[in-house]
């Protein structure tokens, strides 16, 4: 009998097992729990599993480890899903992102499988969460399979799935076979544009129009650039002199650093905006931090103009389009989408910079005209 400091007691026996000497516990002494009889069939039993060449002790360490192991592995789907928000948000642009990713496994898939074990989750389990909203809500529900999908690949990675058992949320071979492509369900809705020809009389307007989503507004058409860029453009990226704004590739869609060549309609409207003394944002909201999308929305909804900010980056590729003789790749690269296929992309590594500055010229010179009498004002063919 062993007797710790403390005064409990306990049973031990001493052994030698694979020329180690071990110490091994039988159970705590109690008159009516582990009497001395028990005890000493207890320790009868670690003999004969010593002469079969098992060691008690290493067993007991085994045992327990296995059962830690099989206890990491019981997490939850929701659990998981947390966990690979957090190994993934620092690399995703924006905030809003993962608020997204939260927002719509919160609403569809945790009243489903959010309690279940992730090891337990099976393809019945996906399609119960999607199908109910895959006709309706489209582009939400695809976007929702992927997010599942990448919950149980990241589950599988870190050994809580079988491996050998095939993702039940993929799409090629598998979910493709059951729900109709998301392309032949959903119809694509673009955003509301201005009709390139009214883009004149439009600006004439907005030139008119006071306050800071307003100015905001007229260099996201000046730019052809994303509202969230313009929004969250700072003094340090623009160069007035050299007329360049660099915008950092952590806040452009492709996630590479994108050139804009500034016209001098959008120099001359940045030089008569007020600087504030503590903050470096270029359109800075009137209490301060960074204007909000609704802002430059609200703009176009007081003066009655059925568009979207978004929606003048299509006004200005139709213009290009149709009104000037811009190479289509030269168009793309002003709006900083990627250009053809990755065997053009490697011989293209330039960005046309001078050439998209002409683009952008000729593009400031057309909409600070106004149309006349429903008549389009058009501009001479620029060789690119």
């Amino acid at each position: 009998m062993r007797i710790k400091p403390s005064g409990a007691k306990g049973w031990m026996l001493r052994a030698t097992a694979g020329g180690k000497r071990r110490d091994i516990g039988l159970g705590g002494y109690s008159q009516t729990g582990m009497t001395l009889a028990k005890a000493r069939a207890a320790a009868l039993a670690a003999r004969e599993a010593i002469k079969r060449g098992t060691d008690p002790v290493a067993q007991k360490r085994s045992d327990r480890s296995a059962i830690k192991a099989a206890q990491a592995k019981e997490l939850t789907f929701k659990d998981a899903a947390l966990a690979y928000i957090e190994a993934q948000e620092s690399s995703w642009r924006n905030t809003k992102h993962g608020q997204q990713w939260r927002n719509t496994l919160e609403q569809y898939a945790y009243p489903v499988m959010g309690g279940m074990q992730v090891r337990h989750v099976e393809m019945a389990h996906v399609l119960k969460v999607l199908e109910p909203v895959w006709r309706e809500k489209t582009e939400t529900a695809s976007r929702l399979r992927g997010r599942i999908e990448s919950v149980l690949n990241w589950a599988t990675t870190h050994g809580l799935r079988d491996d050998k058992t095939a993702n039940p949320a993929r799409w090629g071979g598998h979910l493709e076979n059951i729900l109709a492509k998301p392309s032949k369900v959903a119809k694509v809705k673009h955003h509301a544009a201005l009709k390139w020809s009214d883009i004149g009389t439009f600006m004439e307007s907005l030139r008119a129009a006071q306050g800071m989503g307003a100015r905001a507004l007229e260099f996201v058409i000046l730019t052809a650039a994303r509202s969230g860029e313009v929004r969250g453009a700072t003094w340090p990226e623009i160069d007035l002199d050299a007329k360049v704004w660099t915008v950092p590739g952590d806040r452009m869609k492709a996630g590479k650093e994108h050139r804009v060549p500034l016209s001098p309609a959008a120099v001359a409207l940045l030089k008569a905006l007020p600087r504030m003394a503590d903050s470096e944002l270029v359109f800075p909201a009137p209490r301060g931090g960074t204007l909000s999308d609704m802002t430059l929305t609200a703009v176009l909804r007081r003066m009655q103009v059925d568009a979207v900010p978004h929606g003048f980056r299509s006004t200005f590729r139709d213009w290009a389009a149709e009104a000037t003789s811009y190479p289509n790749h030269v168009c793309e690269m002003a709006l900083a989408h990627v250009v053809g296929n990755a065997v053009e992309a490697a011989y293209r590594r330039g960005d046309l910079f001078e050439k998209r500055r002409r683009l952008m010229d000729d593009w400031a010179d057309y909409i600070g005209r106004p149309a006349r009498s429903g008549s389009v004002v058009a501009l001479p063919k620029r060789r690119a």
